[in-house]
């Protein structure tokens, strides 16, 4: 399969509804698809045991998605019909006492790393068979966005196919003042994960612009140096209305490259990692100067 996608669910507070938003990208055909259909929160459900997901007709649970999504000029184009099984533990983007406390405001959680997702897929005409996908189940939320950000995600390199990264570059806005940014860094290698994720050792670590993302990190057990990037064309822009009120842009990429050097304390020399056109890459931003305009 030359493909990559995605699903999502998100919450615009100040209308109080949900949302559904597929995107689906051709490695191949450097194309991609975006849809999005919104729903009162009255045909909404949301169970934790078991967990169980509903926004109008479409439904996510532990083993599977079933849904559809429109583009806002018609009836819904986009279906999924999709089988989830195997995974692996949790990857926590931020140290896990965090996660009960106000900062920060968005949080990420990867519930489970290196899914294997099976089914179908319909965009308008076309139909499109998922068979043993590897893939992630991820769920972020908060109180609103990120004021600025880069997100990217990893799930195996080609190199090593049980690996797996994540990451963030994000900025916060307190008044007036931008914060410096900071990177945290979850790195799951060799059956052995990486926290890189402190608040107070993160800071320095990176920059990015439009589509290009260098970072650099280390503990006392491991040093990472790596690029994310991707052409223009390779990302879909999507808005989001953020819930204390106004809009941000999600340049968003699931056909981007990432080349990774690793070292860990035991090894002599950097073990290098690819990841060529099947890294997830985001930028969030209410700048226009990347010269995108919104698809939905």
């Amino acid at each position: 399969m030359d493909s990559l996608y995605g699903f999502f669910a998100e919450k615009s507070s100040g209308k109080s509804d949900r949302r559904t938003l597929g995107d689906f990208f051709q490695r191949r055909k450097n194309t991609h698809f975006a849809s999005k259909s919104e729903f009162p929160i009255e045909k909404c459900e949301f169970h934790s045991v078991p967990f169980s997901v509903r926004i109008g007709d479409s439904e996510l649970s532990d083993s599977y998605l079933l849904g559809r999504a429109g583009n806002g000029k018609g009836p819904e184009n986009f279906f999924w019909d999709l089988k989830i099984s195997g995974g692996s533990s949790a990857l926590f983007l931020f140290p896990e006492n965090l996660y009960e406390g106000s900062f920060p405001k968005a949080k990420v959680l990867v519930g489970n790393p290196r899914v294997n997702v099976s089914g179908n897929l319909k965009l308008g005409s076309q139909k499109i068979q998922v068979r043993n996908w590897i893939g992630s189940h991820n769920h972020n939320w908060g109180s609103k966005h990120t004021d600025r950000y880069a997100w990217g995600q990893v799930v195996g390199f080609e190199e090593e196919a049980d690996s797996f990264l994540e990451l963030a570059t994000a900025k916060l806005k307190i008044g007036p003042i931008w914060t410096p940014a900071i990177t945290p860094i979850v790195f799951r290698f060799k059956n052995k994960d990486y926290k890189l994720n402190h608040p107070l050792l993160s800071f320095g670590r990176a920059n990015y612009n439009y589509f290009d993302w260098n970072f650099a990190a280390n503990s006392s057990e491991i040093q990472l140096k790596g690029r994310i990037h991707a052409e223009p064309r390779d990302f879909a822009c999507l808005q989001y209305w953020n819930p204390p009120g106004g809009w941000k842009y999600c340049l968003n990429s699931k056909i981007a490259s990432t080349e990774l050097f690793v070292k860990r304390k035991e090894d002599s020399v950097y073990t290098k990692l690819t990841s060529n056109r099947k890294t997830a890459f985001e930028i969030l931003t209410d700048d226009f100067s990347h010269g995108m305009k919104p698809e939905v």
